[in-house]
């Protein structure tokens, strides 16, 4: 059996499917050469990727011996999931393995919004000392507003009250007794609107789908309260960028913050690079060494438990 990577992955997830004896043809950038991909995924029974790669219907069509595809990752954008079905190919994710790797990234970019040490510590290395700039805000006492409550939400959740904030969320597909409610406490709104309305600090923990698209552009953006920051560490193209420019342009939010993008990486000349309220990470929300190594593991696990005709619980 062999397994295709496109992408990079930590290298004791290919020793285990090595010690397994299959066969690992690890390219990590083959995902940008699509004439040679098209070709090597017709020899291969799994493949192995990440956000790059585009697994759409050709793609499929040429992997004849396909049978698992691993994503390392957890959204699935950029795989033609139902064709893939069709076609009976798995597909697997690693659950949750980097749920706390984003709920921490979530805290500490709140925390940044509320004390930003690091425009303090350039001050003082530029040889002033003013205590009253940098005069932060607590966030104690603070609300923050989920935007979906699965279970990356419900991390973020249990941190957000250990620091004593507020913690509201809505989620259609949630009722009051789910976990994330009825165990960590968030408060359900009946709305999305609602959460706007009345949070100081709202994240996106939805997938992007055709009706999570522009799930936030301008009505969401003017709901929302002028002191309020935005987080995405889910997709790109869940904010509509085009009004988030507005928004900021008219001060009708006090910031944001983008780990994801519609269109990766950022282009030099976007528009949005000139708000100094807006922060920019490159899509590092779940990239931690603990999170990759345990991303890594769980998917070529699971790829290996398929290959050899056994069950797993990370098929989508």
């Amino acid at each position: 059996m062999r397994v295709l990577i496109t992408e990079i992955i930590k290298e004791e997830g290919i020793e285990q499917l090595r010690e397994k004896n299959i066969e690992v043809q690890y390219e990590p950038n083959l995902w940008n050469d699509k004439q040679s991909l098209q070709e090597k995924i017709k020899y291969a029974d799994a493949l192995i990727v990440r956000n790059q790669t585009r697994v759409d219907q050709e793609l499929l069509n040429n992997g004849s011996h396909l049978k698992v595809i691993g994503r390392l990752g957890v959204g699935l954008d950029n795989i033609d999931v139902e064709k893939a079905k069709e076609k009976g190919i798995k597909v697997v994710v690693p659950r949750h393995a980097n749920a706390t790797s984003v709920a921490e990234y979530v805290m500490a970019v709140i925390l940044n919004a509320n004390r930003p040490i690091h425009a303090a510590n350039d001050d003082v290395k530029n040889g002033n000392w003013d205590r009253v700039a940098h005069t932060g805000n607590e966030i104690y006492r603070t609300t923050i507003g989920l935007i979906g409550l699965g279970e990356i939400a419900h991390r973020v959740a249990r941190r957000a009250k250990a620091f004593g904030m507020e913690v509201i969320g809505y989620d259609p597909f949630m009722t009051d007794y789910d976990h994330v409610i009825a165990e960590t406490g968030v408060h359900r709104k009946k709305s999305l609107k609602e959460v706007l309305a009345s949070a100081d600090f709202i994240s996106i923990h939805v997938p992007l789908t055709s009706s999570t698209k522009h799930l936030i552009s301008y009505e969401q953006f003017i709901s929302m309260k002028p002191n309020a920051y935005i987080i995405n560490s889910s997709r790109g193209g869940i904010i509509d960028e085009d009004a988030l420019y507005h928004a900021l342009k008219n001060q009708e939010i006090a910031g944001a913050y983008l780990d994801v993008l519609e269109k990766e990486p950022i282009d030099v000349t976007d528009k949005l690079l000139a708000f100094e309220n807006l922060t920019f990470t490159p899509h590092i929300a779940g990239l931690t060494e603990e999170s990759q190594s345990r991303i890594s593991m769980l998917v070529t696990h699971e790829v290996a438990k398929l290959l050899e005709g056994e069950a797993s619980l990370c098929v989508v």
